[in-house]
């Protein structure tokens, strides 16, 4: 008795003692904001999974700043908890290996008090605590006795973990839910107080699992087993099987062996958490700041699913930054696909750790390579690591999006057929750069000279960029694709076209626009890269406008002014000096070196540029004739930039609305003007005529190349040219064209993009292929052709009359 009274007496200044000390060494990471449908005027219950002294002293910190209902007794009628502080589990964990997981006698009181009082609205809030962040793996002693992992541990691992992890604190604080909602389910209600709360338990302990598997991600298997694993799948015994043939048993597995240590990635927490902290040094010396947008669409459900991130490929950059988004944001970094090339001395071993696999570009006849890849890739799946990969294939030099390769979506594909333990998500993401860190890379390829070998040389040629200032940097998530839905409606042959179409789409409507964007837009619209001050920062303004109204997700903050500064700051733009008014103009290296950040977020201008693009050739017209138009160059457009599909009723009814939408954003802003129901462009006299002609320009080149490859096919006649042999005249056209035009980009007259067009009109079936393989066409695409010659300016008209019946003369 007098000792259980000087305890209680030293209690007191002991656990204040404790608070103090804990307050000024632990830092805590919210892994969500503040939760704002929190009713403070209600009753609260906090949930806890396990019973930590720690941890509840802790929780009192983090009450206290959020301004939450503190820890006290719970009074509810005549039923009383001596704290509102609730555990599912409290035995240790050496007497639960034997005894199992019971429910907590506090937890028995709570449901007793909801079952005598079922409409009380008694808040609950789930929390979690994590320190240091690492799935358990077979390696270290420092890694066992220090950071957080799956089966929990005692008083002595609690100490280390404060100890080593007290700066890498990860409060997952789940959102309120009433208690009712889980106690008084209906078949609960029926059975007893005991088996009720078990049940209960069993529930709140799966929300907690989904929690623990969102921060850790699932328990890593250590290399041999996972090499265990992989070497006992059919597809790799037979595969050694037929590589045993030409060689032996012994060496074809050897060879297996090496191919998993060549391919699998090695996690360390440790590495982690230094990329961690030297990533958040180099972006705040670097970039200005990293918007992250969308993540709440799928951070809630990440312990439910097995998560594919799929980004397009902007830079080297990319994998390093999302990586350091999700951990901040407090999701386990993916397992990401890298290439072989990546795989250098010194750079490779630091990425294996950091969560990289790597994979060749190709293994077409390597069945052994293959196989173990492909097992390694489902692995992952079944095992419910998130893997991230790059669905373009390498970096786009030309800023488009690309459309997705069929390689790694392909086995994407069959991993959910095949089957893995939770449903697969897959998470488009758009990441945009006012100023990517390869850009002169970039700008010598265009122009021709050969892609340079990877060399651990480059971490040095990139550390001088480090005082350079390359703005900011968006990751936007795009709207998941639950794969299973998706799956269940689409039929199996035509299901990976129509999923890279899908993918490719997202990603364009996750873009968001920054200051970079709108001065390539403006100043790259107009034809000699110079435009006055005035005008370019109304241009600058009415982009940014039709963009909010289109819903994009980011919008550069400030005004056009401060927007204009920055690009100065960061070399895109000369200032020029004049009575009259400052001037901004490009020189030929920045034009070109701005059209990758033009092609960017040129889709999400294509509806308004179409539009004004038809509204400038024709004085007046009337609604519905420029919907028929619009409707019949769509489909050209959605090609080049992945726009929404319109073939279907549903969806030519949401163009239709769409373009009547565009129309009146732009009459809103004076561009046009309806009179008698006749659509009237601007007076030639007035800046907003000024602000159309930009705004048409911007998908000009685009419909000129259509233009351009009918003409050609009209000029040689039906049946006369191949596939092949109208890309290459056409490519040689369109760069003679550029020229003439003033338009130095190489990007212009890209052998991929005309490809592409080409391939759109063999599936709109415009043209089609004969037995001989060559390209027909009926009589309809001449007379449409012949309608389409007054959407383009007299002179352009003349240019392409004369390329497509002009010939070299021979010299005598």
């Amino acid at each position: 008795m007098l000792l259980k009274k000087l305890v209680l007496m030293l209690w007191a200044p002991l656990e204040f003692l404790l608070s103090a000390l804990l307050a000024r060494w632990v830092k805590m990471h919210l892994t969500r904001e503040p939760l704002p449908s929190l009713k403070l005027d209600r009753p609260c219950l906090y949930l806890m999974e396990r019973k930590s002294w720690v941890d509840r002293l802790v929780l009192k910190q983090l009450i206290q700043q959020q301004g939450w209902p503190r820890l006290a007794r719970l009074q509810l009628g005549q039923h009383q908890l001596d704290s509102n502080l609730l555990f599912l589990e409290q035995s240790p964990p050496w007497r639960r290996a034997f005894q199992g997981a019971q429910p907590t006698e506090d937890l028995l009181q709570a449901w007793q008090m909801m079952q005598a009082q079922p409409e009380t609205e008694l808040q609950v809030i789930p929390v979690s605590f994590y320190w240091g962040r690492a799935p358990r793996r077979s390696e270290s002693l420092f890694k066992l006795i220090t950071a957080d992992y799956w089966s929990g541990g005692g008083r002595l691992h609690k100490f280390f973990a404060v100890l080593f992890h007290g700066r890498q604190l990860w409060v997952a604080v789940g959102l309120p839910f009433l208690a009712h909602q889980v106690m008084s389910h209906e078949r609960l209600m029926q059975q007893g107080a005991e088996k009720a709360a078990e049940k209960t338990r069993r529930l709140l302990k799966l929300y907690f699992r989904r929690s623990r598997t969102r921060l850790l991600g699932p328990d890593l298997s250590h290399r041999r087993t996972l090499k265990k694993v992989i070497m006992t799948t059919p597809a790799v015994k037979q595969a050694m099987a037929e590589e045993a043939a030409q060689t032996s048993p012994r060496q074809a597995e050897e060879k297996a062996l090496k191919y998993i240590d060549e391919i699998a990635s090695n996690v360390s927490y440790p590495v982690l958490l230094l990329l961690d902290r030297l990533l958040n040094r180099v972006w705040n010396r670097i970039y200005d700041g990293v918007q992250v947008t969308g993540l709440e669409q799928f951070k809630d459900q990440a312990g439910r699913y097995t998560l594919v991130y799929l980004p397009c490929h902007r830079s080297h950059i990319d994998y390093l930054l999302l990586s350091y988004v999700l951990f901040q944001q407090g999701l386990m970094t993916p397992h990401i696909a890298a290439g072989v090339n990546l795989n250098m001395p010194v750079i490779g071993p630091f990425l294996r750790r950091g969560g990289a696999f790597f994979m060749r570009r190709s293994f077409k006849d390597q069945p052994l390579y293959r196989a173990v890849f492909y097992e390694y890739l489902y692995t992952l799946f079944l095992q419910g690591h998130s893997v991230e990969f790059f669905v373009e294939g390498g970096r786009s030099r030309t800023g488009r999006t690309l459309l997705p390769k069929p390689g790694l979506l392909a086995r994407t594909l069959q991993a959910q057929e095949r089957g893995t333990q939770k449903p697969m998500l897959l998470i488009p993401i758009y990441i945009g750069y006012e100023k990517v860190l390869e850009g002169s890379t970039y700008l010598s390829e265009l122009q021709g000279q050969r892609k340079k070998k990877e060399s651990p040389l480059d971490v040095l040629r990139v550390i001088k960029h480090l005082r350079q200032s390359f703005g900011r940097v968006q990751v936007n998530f795009g709207q998941p694709i639950d794969l299973d839905s998706w799956r269940a409606s689409r039929v199996d042959e035509q299901a990976l076209p129509a999923l890279q179409q899908e993918i490719a789409g997202r990603i364009q409507q996750a873009a968001g626009l920054n200051r970079t964007n709108l001065v390539a837009l403006s100043l790259l619209a107009c034809e000699h890269r110079v435009l006055d001050g005035g005008l370019m920062e109304q241009q600058m303004q009415l982009l940014a406008d039709l963009a909010q109204r289109m819903g994009v997700s980011l919008i550069p903050e400030g005004r056009p002014s401060e927007w204009l500064a920055a690009a100065e700051a960061m070399q895109w733009v000369e200032p020029v000096a004049h009575p009259l008014g400052q001037l901004y103009r490009l020189n030929e290296t920045q034009a070109i070196s701005l059209t990758y950040y033009r092609n960017n977020t040129l889709h999400l201008f294509a509806l308004p540029s179409l539009m004004a693009f038809l509204l400038l050739e024709q004085p007046a017209v009337t609604e519905a004739t420029l919907l028929f138009q619009a409707k019949m160059v769509y489909p050209l457009l959605q090609a080049e930039y992945f726009l929404p599909p319109a073939e279907e009723e549903h969806a030519l009814e949401q163009l239709t609305a769409r373009l009547r939408t565009t129309l009146e954003q732009l009459a809103e802003q004076k561009l046009v003007v309806c009179v008698d129901q006749l659509w009237q462009r601007a007076e030639e006299t007035t800046s907003e005529f000024s602000q159309l002609q930009l705004l048409g320009n911007l998908v000009r080149p685009a419909l000129e190349r259509y233009y351009l490859l009918l003409a050609l096919l009209e000029q040689q006649g039906s049946g006369q040219l191949s596939v092949v042999e109208l890309i290459e005249r056409a490519q040689e056209f369109v760069s003679r064209l550029a020229l003439l035009q003033g338009l130095h980009s190489p990007e212009y007259s890209d052998r991929h993009l005309i490809e592409q067009a080409v391939h759109q009109l063999l599936l709109l079936g415009w043209l089609r292929e004969d037995a001989m393989q060559r390209l027909t066409f009926p009589d309809r695409l001449v007379d449409l052709l012949s309608q389409a010659r007054q959407l383009f300016d007299p002179q352009l008209r003349l240019i392409l009359t004369h390329l497509t019946h002009w010939r070299p003369r021979e010299v005598s």
